[in-house]
């Protein structure tokens, strides 16, 4: 199992980038654990499961989801704890970090 942590910047950005840096290019994402300042993630609307509904959210989020790396590119999927104990999950376009930080734990395939 290889550990990512983003100290700062865009979340996926930096995981695409350090998993090319570790010659990555198909994994399992177990784990994604952090805290988030802002945050874009789609759903699909109902009635049409071939349409993302993109989001942004300007708020701070606990994060914990999953995901996988396909051909060097990252696919998350996430929940958010926001404030008001309220959560919103769904695939992550975009996450900021300044704030706190973020981990992905992942095990390469074959």
């Amino acid at each position: 199992m290889i550990v990512f942590e983003v100290p700062e910047g865009d979340l996926v950005a930096e995981l695409n980038r350090q998993a090319a840096e570790a010659g990555i290019t198909d994994a399992a994402i177990v784990s994604l654990i952090g805290g988030v300042d802002s945050f874009t993630v789609s759903t699909m609307p109902k009635g049409d499961a071939l349409t993302d509904t993109i989001t942004k959210y300007d708020l701070p989020g606990e994060m914990t989801g999953g995901g996988e790396i396909r051909s060097g590119l990252v696919h998350l999927h996430v929940v958010m704890g926001v404030e008001g104990d309220r959560a919103i999950a769904g695939h992550l376009h975009e996450a900021l970090i300044a704030t706190h930080f973020a981990r992905a734990y992942v095990i390469p395939a074959g």
